[in-house]
């Protein structure tokens, strides 16, 4: 079972990262994260702090190696830290009446919203940053989080729809849910 995880869950990493890679610019270069939603649909399958830690860290490190942001790189894994922390701890928080959909849309704005202003602030510590962090906030977090939150909702389902019709069954319960 833990193989079987462990060989998903780099997958969908890969497949954030692929999808970062090719993601065009939206503003003064930079891009959104697309391993910023896997990251949540791995937090989300997975509900194991380990996995959410060495997954934050490896999916902070990928995002460090793809920046197009001067300096980026320092911020990028402090983000990715930081968040998958604070992501993991808001899947307790979550009500199990929720349903997996409603989670993860709420996960993605949520902690879009939180990595987009950690790494903003990490930023204009360590490197500067190249506008006010309000502007660069509202012209880039915000259109990343709806970017997102629609792609992360797509694949998530997509995620569940696989799992069901090749009877994987090594997550929890995520073909039980609703």
């Amino acid at each position: 079972m833990n193989l079987k995880r462990t060989i998903i869950n780099s997958l969908l990493i890969a497949v954030g990262f692929i999808l970062h890679q090719i993601t065009p610019p939206l503003l003064l270069g930079m891009k959104p994260d697309f391993s910023l939603a896997m990251l949540f649909i791995i937090i989300l399958l997975n509900d194991d702090y380990k996995t959410a830690l060495t997954t934050g860290i490896v999916c902070g490190i990928l995002s460090a190696v793809t920046t197009g942001f001067p300096g980026g790189q320092i911020p990028n894994v402090i983000d990715k830290f930081i968040t998958a922390n604070c992501i993991y701890f808001l899947t307790k928080i979550l009500s199990k009446k929720l349903t997996s959909q409603i989670k993860i849309i709420i996960l993605t704005v949520t902690g879009t919203l939180i990595s987009g202003l950690v790494f903003l602030i990490s930023a204009s510590v360590l490197v500067g940053l190249p506008g006010s962090l309000f502007t660069l906030y509202v012209g880039i977090v915000l259109p990343a989080t709806l970017i997102n939150t629609f792609a992360a909702a797509i694949i998530f389902n997509a995620i569940k729809v696989s799992f069901k019709y090749s009877n994987v069954k090594v997550f929890n319960d995520i073909n039980a849910s609703k």
